[in-house]
């Protein structure tokens, strides 16, 4: 509900303090005193798109401030949590218009744009009259008023059509991917084939490049160890010491022990020389190999380095390479399966969204069977019993709330041809439309501040007093603000502003005064006859009140 509207320095509004109330509130005034100057500052600081030129003349900056109670489930608290804003139960919103053009905004202290406060005003206020572009003018609400007076469920279909795109999605990846394996089977299979003939391990890169290097280094040293290992047997070094240690023995019983160090160092230097020849003879073994061995060794040594540079990969990683082709070619062989399986899911995900499109369409063209016979009961009263008000539901684009189109025409005399609100009817049978079909959809909209602009206009009498009652009805236990003409509407307010215009010093100023008691009889009897109140204007202004 909107509790307060603070004005400063707006077009001819110096400033300005609205307390409003619960119930009907109606704002009455001469035409040019300054009513759509109202409606032009609280649509500024809801942020709607209006006059471009809004501060007073003379004035740095205007601001409006608009203050609404919050209750707790009330949907704006929705939009504060999604642009992370602290709800609370007083929602503030402030917004400047310098007087460059630039406009600031704040909610509840918050810097905000005019993105914000529009997500706001859309949970805030309706506004409904003549040039209604936003409410039930808009033919792109009129499936969600639909809706909202047949009560519907809207979270089947939406869990449905979500289930539709994705089964979908996923079948548009799988048809994909089989595509781009199918556009390489052929060199899928080779590499495949070509890896497990080789059948590279882990490190064995490494090894064979070891052995490699050692089988090449031994080719350089083994002629030289065999040489060695020649002398060492083929020149008798063994067999001249042997025959010199013997005599020397033969002779150490008589030399009186002069022969032990050299018998010693004799035998020392056999034992060394039998294990130099056992270390030469071990080493010749070693440095044996088959040169067809090392052929064998490069081939394959060179094939895995050949392999990893084809495929632009480590050695050590061709194993785990060739494991991921085989999984590509798997879902080759198995990717027609897969196809299938998925396509049978999207055909099932399709027939539950039909479903349940289906129910919504069933469901909506009932409840604008129940519409159209609830706006011909309403139009009667407001002297338009003549006139047609039909519901279409037809077949439009599919989406997760169906598939249906909503739009609301009318007609305004039997035979005539049906078309849109805004289109067919003239200013006041449209203004009757909007607030017949508002009475209608009463309670689509809790919480919200309604305001109607001058939807009285065109009307007079019992019509009048129709469309009054009505605006009464639908403030019952809401908030409704009435802009009007008319002293059958102003009567029934619950709370009456008379909007002015005055001059002072050569400044136009633009104010409001809450009426009650005398000051009220004496409005209401200056819209029953014009300038000058005669005392027949005000018993006949008394009466509209008492009735």
């Amino acid at each position: 509900m909107l509790r307060s509207l603070d004005i400063r320095d707006m077009l001819i509004i110096d400033r300005l303090s609205l307390l409003f109330q619960p119930g009907l509130n109606v704002l009455t005034g001469e035409t040019g005193a300054g009513k759509s100057i109202l409606l032009d500052s609280l649509g500024f600081v809801l942020g709607w798109r209006g006059r471009a030129e809004l501060v007073r003349q003379g004035a740095e900056q205007g601001e409006v401030v608009a203050v609404f109670d919050l209750p707790p489930a009330h949907a704006a608290r929705d939009v504060l949590a999604e642009y992370g804003i602290e709800a609370e139960d007083e929602l503030i919103l402030r917004r400047i218009n310098h007087a460059d053009g630039r406009k600031t905004a704040w909610v509840n202290d918050r810097r905000v744009s005019g993105e914000v406060l529009r997500a706001l005003s859309d949970r805030l206020v309706e506004l409904h009259g003549q040039h209604d572009d936003r409410g039930l003018l808009n033919p792109r609400g009129h499936r969600q008023m639909l809706d909202a007076y047949a009560g519907l469920d809207l979270a089947p279909a939406r869990a449905a059509w979500s289930a539709l795109a994705s089964s979908k999605k996923q079948l548009a990846a799988a048809e994909g991917a089989l595509a781009a394996v199918q556009a390489e089977e052929s060199f899928l299979r080779h590499a495949v084939a070509e890896l497990d003939k080789l059948n590279p391990e882990s490190g064995e890169e490494a090894v064979l490049d070891t052995r490699r290097r050692a089988m090449q280094a031994s080719e350089k040293i083994r002629a030289d160890v065999a040489r060695a290992a020649a002398t060492l047997s083929e020149q008798g070094a063994e067999a001249m010491l042997l025959e010199a240690l013997r005599r020397l023995e033969g002779a150490a019983d008589q030399a009186d022990g002069a022969l032990d160090a050299p018998i010693a160092a004799l035998n020392r230097v056999l034992m060394e020389l039998g294990e130099a020849q056992s270390g030469v003879d071990r080493c010749l073994s070693a440095l044996d190999f088959n040169p067809a061995e090392l052929e064998a060794l490069e081939e394959r040594l060179f094939a895995i380095r050949a392999l990893a540079r084809k495929h632009s990969v480590l050695p050590d990683d061709l194993g785990g390479f060739a494991e991921g082709l085989r999984t590509r070619l798997e879902a080759l062989d198995g990717g027609a399966q897969n196809i299938a399986a998925l396509t049978r899911a999207v055909a099932l995900a399709q027939d539950s969204y039909d479903a349940a499109s289906a129910e919504l369409t069933a469901i909506r063209r009932a409840a604008a069977l129940r519409l159209d016979a609830a706006m011909a009961a309403e139009l009667a009263p407001l002297k338009m019993e003549r006139a047609v008000f039909v519901t279409h539901v037809t077949e439009g684009d599919p989406g997760p709330e169906g598939r249906d189109a909503v739009a609301f025409t009318v007609a305004t005399n039997p035979g005539a041809p049906a078309g849109p609100l805004n289109r067919i009817a003239s200013g006041g049978e449209l203004s009757r439309f909007l607030l017949a079909l508002k009475v209608c959809l009463t309670g689509d909209t809790p919480g919200m501040t309604l305001i109607f602009d001058e939807i009285d206009r065109g009307v007079g009498g019992a019509t009048a007093d129709a469309v009054g009652r009505r605006l009464k009805a639908l403030a019952t236990g809401a908030q409704v603000l009435v802009v009007t003409h008319s002293p059958q509407v102003a009567a029934l307010g619950a709370h009456h502003w008379r909007v002015e215009k005055r001059v002072v010093a050569d400044m136009t100023t633009s104010t409001v005064t809450p009426l009650d008691g005398a000051a009220r009889i004496e409005e209401i009897g200056r819209m029953l006859s014009g300038d000058s109140v005669s005392d027949a204007a005000r018993e006949a202004a008394r009466a509209l009140l008492a009735g």
